[in-house]
């Protein structure tokens, strides 16, 4: 392999094993000898733990900004539609993973925000693109009458990006997808209330 592609290996490993344990109870070896990377050479292509962190993240980010926007810049369907289907793709996604995995981004922000400011900020900019995004869906469900004008774009961004993260972790909790259905059928049946 080339150095890039085995820097690309080292990072989606370094995704797939992180997500359970966490960053920082995951080892380096782990990663090294799950990707098949000579134990010593590690620091060829990251110059510490912490930037192998910050490019999973960014990696992450990228794969699942591509994700969030095909739901939510769906034009085939309504705006509300669109934030129903990504909702429940998320919802189907944590099922089939038996609800032992969430999102990487919530896993690792509720892990290292308080004991890392370089990981907080990177990490509360992946979720604020996220909102926006949500801000995006939500501005065009009001410029088709789906919402009202004087709907809180802001404000009903933060309550989707939050809640649902909150929804995740209780699914992980109590290893059920109960707490992902109720936040859709409050969101769809009291939130996100049609004109």
């Amino acid at each position: 392999m080339t150095r890039i592609e085995t820097r690309q290996s080292l990072i989606k490993v370094g995704t797939d094993v992180i997500g359970s344990p966490g960053f920082n109870p995951t080892g380096l070896n782990t990663v090294l000898k799950t990707a098949g990377v000579p134990k010593g050479s590690f620091y060829y292509y990251f110059a510490s733990k912490e930037d192998f962190g910050l490019a999973i993240i960014d990696e992450f980010a990228i794969a699942y900004n591509e994700k969030i926007d095909s739901f939510l810049s769906d034009t085939k369907v309504s705006p509300l539609q669109r934030i129903r289907n990504y909702l429940q793709n998320g919802l189907e996604t944590i099922s089939e993973g038996q609800c032992k995995r969430g999102c990487l981004i919530g896993t690792l922000g509720q892990e290292l925000s308080s004991q890392n400011e370089t990981f907080r900020v990177r990490l509360d900019q992946v979720f604020e693109g996220w909102k926006q995004q949500f801000g995006l869906c939500i501005q065009a469900a009001i410029d088709c009458g789906e919402l009202s004008e004087d709907t809180d774009i802001e404000q009903l961004s933060e309550f989707l990006l939050s809640g649902w993260q909150g929804a995740i972790l209780r699914a992980k909790m109590h290893s059920s997808i109960s707490p992902l259905q109720a936040f859709i059928d409050t969101t769809f049946d009291r939130v996100l209330i049609t004109r």
